[in-house]
């Protein structure tokens, strides 16, 4: 398989999959057990890595919500908890749903090992959530190891994405309007917020994505060709079960 081939099949999952834990019931029932309901824990759980910092900061790791609504929920949520506590709470969601879901899926070492490999071999420069993600801690069993490691490099190539956009000089909100028009309100923003969107911009967000890929490549790269089958094998066993209802 070449580069090109794993990335167009693997990259998509893992964005798909990566969330899984963010919105489920045990979650939300997590974070009212720390005193946050929904977009708080999501806010503080997500954007606790970067420990508690301005919610400035959580906005450009982000890239994509409305700042007010980001910064509402930040500061609101760090008056009830520490967002390190949030995040290491929201983690273990993540460790709980693969312990729920995959716990027995054929291949799961397999899978695990060679979502390790891309994960040691990714370099967190300029890739700020990332890089506050990568910092914690793996669960040992395979179940949650694998969800979390799908979670992981969903922050890589998200990362990574915001930075080809600034690249090419695109406004990452007008490139969330070109890949989600729906869903602009659920992202704090007025359907509207972004105006006409331009032959030019469309051509934009079409080069961040290949300069995207070609960041999180070198990454990928550190798969052998049984890595790639495992990593491949892996996503097509665990996506139906994650989102299965």
């Amino acid at each position: 398989m070449n580069p090109d081939e794993l990335l167009a099949e693997a990259c998509p999952q893992i964005r798909d999959l990566g969330w899984a834990h963010y919105f489920v019931a045990e979650t939300m029932n997590s974070g009212t057990e720390i005193g946050l309901d929904g977009f708080k824990f999501y806010f503080l759980g997500r954007g606790g890595v970067l420990g508690d910092v301005d919610a400035s900061m959580v906005q450009a790791s982000f890239g994509y919500f409305e700042p007010t609504v980001l910064a509402d929920s930040w500061n609101a949520g760090c008056e009830i908890v520490a967002p390190t506590v949030a995040a290491a709470a929201f983690w273990e969601c993540a460790a709980e749903l693969g312990r729920r879901k995959l716990t027995g899926v054929e291949g799961l070492d397999a899978f695990v090992a060679a979502a390790d490999t891309v994960n040691d071999a990714a370099d967190p420069t300029a890739l700020t959530l990332y890089a506050g993600a990568r910092r914690m801690p793996l669960a040992d069993d395979a179940p949650a190891r694998a969800m979390q490691l799908i979670s992981l490099l969903r922050e890589f190539r998200g990362s990574a994405h915001l930075l080809a956009l600034r690249a090419v000089g695109l406004d990452s909100v007008v490139a969330h309007a070109i890949s989600r028009p729906n869903d602009m309100g659920m992202f704090g923003w007025a359907d509207d917020a972004v105006g006409e969107i331009s032959d030019g911009q469309r051509e934009q967000r079409e080069e961040a994505e290949l300069l995207t890929d070609e960041i999180v490549l070198p990454a990928y790269l550190a798969l052998d060709e049984d890595g790639q089958e495992a990593l491949l094998s892996g996503l097509s066993r665990i996506g139906p079960l994650l989102t299965a209802p």
